[in-house]
């Protein structure tokens, strides 16, 4: 009966999400203006296809689907990660600045026509503005003889954030009209990056981030129990906060770069991840990730389908969706 109840608890939910996934993956994949049935992808991925299938299927359709699948699960794994380490429902790279501290210097780039150049860059630059951002943010909310209090950081990280996103607004205003139009869409989380170059750099950095994650899952559990708790069992505290904080700054950094700004995607999927397989995170983190990935695509295809602007940005449909269970989640932390 144990047994049962322990796989029911471990393996269903992992199931179920995977199920999901690949039921939307493939509702995505026949969703648009061309319509592509389940035969015709069969025949496509056999190499039966006809050469305008191939082209809808290779390069205009899989692309935004890959891409919305890792940044799903990048955010979802950094924003795990941040409500583990400062121990509050509400971390996430939104919350905390970080997001738009990586978007900063993603639009610092853009505006000085070097992205065109360097693609590969994206990833760094917003890295380093992430870096910056969350140093920002350690830096004001800390104080001397105390302990890091994570309310205190949050609000600092809010703070900046929207002292970052005035920026933003100010040097796109500044930019031609095609730039300015790509900053706006970018903010709204367009997944511009639909392209199997910028998926090239994308998908190392998430794979490699998340099984590091992963491998050192352990100490996550350890550390989520109490500072204390971590020093007392030989967690070396310090170095693991600091190894844990980059990776989820370069997950975070590498999907908005890439992605777009999915502010809620970080925050919302750890909480249904952790209510679907509990706190543990060798679960919990990839389950972070499969919700998160679910998320983005669902969106997605949700627009590619129904009678709305194709164009409109899936995280503008992730924000009015999320925004209720945002305002539940403020008012259960009170």
């Amino acid at each position: 009966m144990k047994i049962h109840q322990r796989f029911n608890r471990q393996i269903v939910p992992f199931v179920s999400l995977i199920t999901v996934l690949i039921v939307v993956f493939i509702w995505s994949l026949n969703t648009g203006k061309m319509s592509v049935s389940p035969f015709d992808l069969l025949a496509v991925f056999t190499g039966q296809g006809t050469p305008q299938q191939n082209l809808i299927v290779f390069d205009f359709r899989m692309p935004k689907i890959v891409l919305s699948v890792f940044v799903g699960a990048g955010m979802g794994i950094a924003g795990c990660i941040m409500q583990s380490l400062l121990k509050n429902d509400m971390a996430s790279p939104g919350t905390l600045g970080i997001s738009s501290g990586s978007g900063l210097f993603m639009i610092l780039f853009l505006f000085t026509g070097l992205m065109r150049d360097t693609p590969a860059m994206l990833p760094i630059v917003a890295f380093v503005g992430g870096v910056v951002a969350a140093g920002l943010i350690f830096l004001l909310a800390s104080k001397r003889k105390q302990e890091l209090s994570p309310t205190r950081l949050i609000l600092t990280g809010v703070a900046l954030g929207t002292g970052y996103g005035a920026v933003t607004l100010f040097l796109s205003l500044r930019m031609d009209t095609q730039q300015h139009e790509f900053v706006q869409r970018w903010l709204a989380g367009s997944l511009w990056g639909a392209d199997w170059l910028h998926l090239s750099i994308l998908i190392p950095v998430v794979l490699f981030l998340a099984g590091g994650v992963y491998f050192h899952a352990p100490k996550l559990n350890i550390i989520h129990l109490g500072n204390e708790t971590a020093l007392g069992l030989g967690v070396p505290l310090k170095l693991a906060f600091i190894g844990f904080s980059l990776a989820a700054i370069l997950l975070s950094s590498a999907s908005v770069a890439i992605g777009g700004n999915f502010f809620f995607v970080g925050m919302i999927s750890p909480h249904i991840a952790k209510k679907l397989v509990g706190v543990d995170h060798k679960r919990s983190l990839p389950a972070s990730a499969l919700v998160g990935s679910i998320m983005i695509l669902l969106a997605d295809t949700l627009i590619r389908s129904s009678a709305l602007d194709v164009t409109i940005p899936a995280g503008l449909l992730i924000t009015i969706v999320s925004t209720p269970y945002f305002i539940y989640l403020m008012a259960k932390s009170r």
